[in-house]
């Protein structure tokens, strides 16, 4: 995890370049020019450093409380058996939540791609010539599936052969999809990968997204964000909390998966305050890379929603089996993924 870190910060800081020059005439100008206006600094009346700095502080005390709030309280089922993952409530908070990540891939990761990738700001050829964004998503849902596949493998070849299990972890998963068995052995390793692999989607994402927001000085953009992004992660780290209490980790990996869900989007904003001097939202290096980075967020975040969670939940036995159950799930993916798809609004 700590090397995914370091990767994407190298991603993020070359973003911070300015292109380079191409000598063009400036009276006589190749068709791949980017326009003037995109290597300017942004203004206006909603633009203020010293206004969009105290917001951005206030961000990253809120962001952080409302992310560890959100992940950690799915762990909290010894103090509230109502939350333990064998009862139905659990069951509805997560087909809630899958929801919330759902729509944060379709209606906030992958319009935000779709813009960055089509801007103005980058050259037409190849840009605007090829629709990248989808491309690069259905390659990252794809290389997802072979990781979940692969790591799967792996756990069942090389892993603990003697992993604690917990009884009443049990029933509403489906088994290792090959041989069809629903041992508790088989949803342990499942569980495992499925925490790991989101957790890998959500920091991509959140670290994309508070860079964005810290580099900004734009107190119109800033104000809605501040509130979205406390729901977003607040929901986001509650399906995450419920696969990393189901993963049944030791105490210490716990504590560090909850620990850079937590902090992902706050240093992201830290670090875009620290490059605002120098970071250009709409110059084509930043462009380019937000742009990848979003629509290999967005495949993987999909996949995860729909596949490992959404579908395993509701294919599995314990809604098979609870018909009421079953439809009140339903409900709570839709409510999530329609409170989720309502903050596109502001966000």
């Amino acid at each position: 995890m700590a090397k995914l870190h370091l990767l994407i910060l190298s991603l993020l800081l070359l973003s911070t370049f300015p292109p380079p020059s191409h000598g063009a005439n400036p009276t006589t100008q190749p068709p791949n020019t980017i326009p003037e206006e995109c290597l300017k600094a942004t203004g206006g009346p909603c633009h203020s450093k010293t206004k969009s700095l105290k917001l951005k502080l206030v961000a990253i005390a809120a962001i952080l409380v409302a992310s560890m709030m959100g992940v950690t309280l799915p762990m909290l089922s010894r103090a509230i058996p109502a939350l333990q993952p064998d009862k139905k409530l659990f069951v509805l908070v997560k087909a809630f939540a899958s929801g919330v990540i759902l729509a944060t891939g379709y209606m906030h990761v992958l319009p935000d791609s779709f813009d960055c990738l089509t801007s103005e700001c980058l050259p037409e050829n190849p840009w605007r010539k090829f629709p990248f964004t989808t491309f690069i998503a259905m390659l990252s849902a794809v290389l997802t599936l072979m990781v979940d596949s692969y790591a799967m493998s792996w756990y069942k070849k090389y892993g603990p052969r003697n992993e604690n299990l917990d009884p009443k972890i049990s029933g509403h998963f489906h088994g290792d999809g090959s041989s069809g068995i629903d041992s508790p052995t088989s949803q342990l390793r499942r569980y495992r990968v499925v925490a790991q692999v989101l957790e890998l989607g959500i920091v991509v994402h959140s670290v994309v997204i508070g860079l964005s927001m810290g580099a900004s000085d734009n107190l119109c953009t800033i104000r809605p964000l501040v509130a979205a992004l406390c729901f977003h992660q607040f929901f986001e780290g509650m399906g995450l909390g419920g696969c990393i209490l189901q993963a049944e980790y030791e105490r210490k990996m716990k504590a560090m998966m909850v620990f850079f869900f937590s902090v992902t989007t706050p240093f992201g904003i830290a670090l875009g305050i620290g490059l605002s001097n120098v970071y250009r939202e709409n110059s084509p290096a930043a462009l380019m890379v937000v742009g990848i980075l979003d629509a290999v967020s967005a495949g993987l975040l999909n996949y995860m929603a729909l596949v490992d969670l959404l579908a395993a939940d509701f294919m599995g036995k314990k809604l098979q089996e609870d018909m009421k159950l079953q439809a009140a799930s339903y409900v709570a993916v839709f409510l999530g993924a329609g409170g989720m798809s309502v903050m596109a609004i502001w966000a």
